[in-house]
């Protein structure tokens, strides 16, 4: 994608803050435009980076000085600024999911390759040392053969602690298509892609209450499924059971787990791009501690826009928009099975993202040759 990755970024509510931290100043980088619906952010946001200009949204997609858009609107948006960006020739990396809906993401991707743009989207997390460090141990055989594996997460909904969480209970929202994309895609690295998926579904409330910022106390509606658990079947007949809800308090279960023949493997929150790496092996009498072993050290969100502007014909970008095609079907195809009652066989498929040899943050963040 050459040399000079002049990035401008669509919409900078509360996840751009992090996006930005880790772009502002790196040697790779020169963020040119921002835009939001609200011009005063964009104002403030382009006042704190040096050489960036305030944009409507139009405005950036046609800019000249903008080679990749990083697409950080809300998921009904995403499909309608990836559009844009691609008609404008420019390359698209976006936070996930690919799109609110499955025939919105083949368009995106149809129109990206009669185009020649490039198509990337979060989640990067599955890049840090934690889902990274238990990929590597899989396909070291530290668990043997993988028989199946369990994924669960659960909270109490996120208007308890977003000032403006409309969007999660809307379409492209509920807690499957907002945090399963980090379950799935960590699943896809750990024990391939899926080809079938039998779910179930419920909307435990109709409306949520929310909890912080200046509408405090004001009630939104529940558009979507609060609650969705299923079954993976894996193209190599491994099973995955997950659960994904906005309608619980906590758990103790392990976020991910894979079960193999010879062993058990704990893997941390998806959400977070390191942790506690666990292996209990077959005998063992106790758990041990993983060091880490693979993955982008001290990850922070938009090392996969880094990791795809860096990729080239050699190694394909690892977040890339066929990935989140599939993990997008899943999804779909889980509350299709739950709405219709029946097993549904996946369409698309996906290959494994080469994995990520253990990389210092100070290499990735280009602070080291």
């Amino acid at each position: 994608m050459g040399d000079a990755h002049r990035v401008g970024v669509v919409g900078l509510g509360v996840i751009s803050r992090a996006y930005l931290d880790t772009l502002a100043g790196h040697p790779a980088v020169r963020i040119t435009a921002v835009a939001d619906l609200d011009a005063s952010r964009s104002a403030a946001a382009a006042a704190e980076l040096p050489g960036a200009r305030a944009l409507t949204a139009a405005e950036l997609l046609s800019s000249p000085d903008v080679d990749t858009v990083l697409n950080l609107t809300t998921p009904a948006a995403h499909a309608g600024i990836a559009l844009g960006a691609i008609r404008h020739g420019k390359h698209v990396y976006g936070e996930k999911p690919l799109a609110a809906g499955l025939e919105d993401a083949r368009a995106v991707l149809a129109a990206a390759a009669k185009a020649g743009s490039g198509v990337g989207c979060a989640p990067d997390t599955v890049l840090g040392t934690g889902v990274q460090t238990a990929r590597a141990a899989v396909e070291a055989g530290a668990i043997g053969r993988p028989q199946f594996a369990s994924a669960v997460m659960v909270t109490p909904g996120h208007e308890r602690w977003h000032p403006n969480p409309d969007f999660y209970y809307t379409a492209g929202g509920g807690p499957l298509l907002d945090m399963g994309p980090y379950y799935l895609t960590s699943l896809v690295h750990l024990l391939g892609p899926v080809r079938a998926v039998t779910g179930a579904a419920g909307r435990l409330r109709a409306e949520r209450v929310i909890g912080s910022g200046p509408r405090a106390g004001e009630r939104i509606p529940v558009e979507v499924d609060s609650h969705v658990s299923g079954v993976l079947e894996h193209v190599d007949g491994t099973l995955t059971t997950l659960t994904t809800s906005f309608d619980g308090v906590a758990t103790t279960a392990a976020p991910i787990e894979v079960h193999g023949e010879g062993g058990t493997l704990s893997v941390p929150d998806p959400n977070r791009f390191d942790g506690e790496v666990r292996l209990h092996a077959l005998g063992d009498t106790r758990w041990r501690s993983l060091p880490a072993s693979a993955g982008y050290a001290d990850g922070a969100r938009g090392v996969g826009l880094l990791d795809f502007l860096t990729a080239d014909g050699e190694r394909p970008p690892r977040a890339n928009g066929e990935l989140a095609l599939h993990v997008l079907e899943t999804m779909t195809a889980l509350l299709r099975s739950a709405a219709e009652g029946r097993r549904i066989k996946l369409t698309t498929s996906a290959e494994v993202p080469a994995a990520v040899p253990l990389t210092t943050a100070a290499r990735w963040l280009g602070r080291q040759e």
